[in-house]
């Protein structure tokens, strides 16, 4: 029976802490793009925009309804045939905007949440005193959603952390990829995906740590 080799596992988690930037790097950037896509979209249905805002909710549908690694495919490998553009694309970009456009669905439906908990009569006081409802969003509504949003968007840049090792799917080398890799040249499986588990959920629960000194300083805010 072969044993668990520790030494295999300490090896191939310095490997792999290198690699943690790439895993950070495209989570963060996802993150970024993914919130600024789905405070547009937020806004769009809350406004109920004519046909737009019908639009939104079908791309909400899509990316919530369909996994992550269909979407990714679809992406990198479907429309990358028909649409010559996109014939350059490598498989780091492929996945900020796979990333990008699935969790903008997922953080949309979050920042819905929240402004829903804001009290309606407060965007009417602020439409009546003049203001936009632009304005009411910014001044009003926004900075008190953001207490109630702020746990959740944490869980959902979770989420695409977790979705970054899917990139080793389209040939980036991050964390899964340096697992795999190690793992087949030494013949060394269960090891390898110890390691991943391990360094993931350090990742998360380091999220995890961030997300409640959040809420701290939020709460101390209000």
């Amino acid at each position: 029976m072969a044993t668990f080799d520790y030494s295999f596992l300490l090896k191939l988690l310095q490997i792999m802490l290198k690699y943690v930037k790439i895993t950070i790097a495209l989570s963060l950037i996802s993150l970024l793009f993914g919130l600024l896509l789905a405070f547009v979209i937020t806004l769009i249905i809350n406004a109920k925009v004519p046909v737009l805002s019908s639009m939104a909710k079908v791309y909400v549908s899509f990316f919530r309804g369909t996994p992550l690694v269909a979407q990714l495919f679809f992406l990198y490998f479907g429309l990358i045939q028909v649409i010559p553009a996109l014939k350059g694309l490598n498989g780091f970009t492929a996945v900020i905007i796979g990333l990008s456009l699935n969790s903008a669905a997922y953080c949309s439906e979050t920042l819905r949440g929240a402004i829903s908990s804001v009290d309606k009569g407060q965007m009417e006081a602020a439409l009546s005193f003049g203001m936009t409802y632009f304005q009411a969003m910014k001044r009003i509504v926004l900075p008190q959603a953001a207490r109630v949003a702020i746990p959740a968007l944490t869980s959902n840049f979770a989420d695409i952390v977790k979705g970054s090792a899917l990139a080793f799917t389209l040939g980036v080398t991050e964390i899964m990829a340096a697992a795999q890799s190690e793992a087949a040249s030494n013949y060394k499986f269960l090891e390898a995906y110890t390691c991943v588990i391990l360094v993931y959920w350090a990742l998360i629960s380091t999220i995890g740590f961030i997300q409640k000194k959040l809420e701290v300083i939020l709460n101390r805010a209000y």
